[in-house]
């Protein structure tokens, strides 16, 4: 797969208008003012993150106060960064109505991004923002190596909670009420 880590402009912080003019196919985002873009997820990117959403959303969705918006591939913007995560939530009583906008200004309390062709330097520079933005839980899932990385927020810093891996069976954070089984993450051979 061919990535393209950074593009123009270089002179200058990026803006919404450069992430408008790139074509439709990529998934750009500014980060520390830069663009990057990268082609559409890898069809096991794409897998994990459709199987994930879907359980996460049928076990939150109504769930009273508990229940919380999970959507894949939101455009968040956060201060003058543009992030897209695989997979992003919000509790509803903290965003009762998707916004009618195509993005989102309100960080949400998790993220899950679903490592792929992006450098670790990128994902590192957004665990940072996410970190100022009080994210209060991010999930780093490597499709290939079939890991389920949980962090927290605490004190400004991502304390790593727990390293799942293989075809377990967890309770993780923020979502200790379902039982994840891990073996629906990951494509079958």
């Amino acid at each position: 797969m061919h990535v393209v880590p950074r593009v123009p402009p270089f002179d200058r912080s990026a803006t919404s208008e450069d992430l408008a003019r790139l074509p439709a196919d990529l998934v750009a985002e500014i980060v520390d003012g830069e663009l990057h873009a990268n082609p559409s997820p890898a069809p096991l990117v794409a897998s994990s993150a459709i199987a994930l959403g879907g359980m996460l959303r049928r076990a939150f969705e109504q769930r009273g106060h508990e229940s919380w918006q999970i959507l894949p591939g939101p455009e968040l913007h956060l201060g003058a960064d543009i992030l897209v995560p695989g997979l992003a939530g919000w509790r509803r009583s903290r965003l009762p109505e998707l916004p009618a906008t195509a993005y989102f200004s309100v960080p949400p309390e998790w993220v899950c991004e679903i490592l792929s062709s992006s450098p670790a330097s990128l994902r590192a520079r957004k665990l940072v923002i996410y970190a100022r933005e009080c994210v209060s839980h991010v999930w780093l899932i490597d499709p290939v190596a079939r890991t389920l990385e949980v962090r927290r927020l605490k004190d400004g810093r991502w304390t790593v909670v727990a390293i799942h891996s293989s075809d377990q069976h967890v309770r993780a954070e923020p979502f200790e009420a379902l039982d994840l089984q891990l073996a629906a993450l990951w494509p079958r051979e």
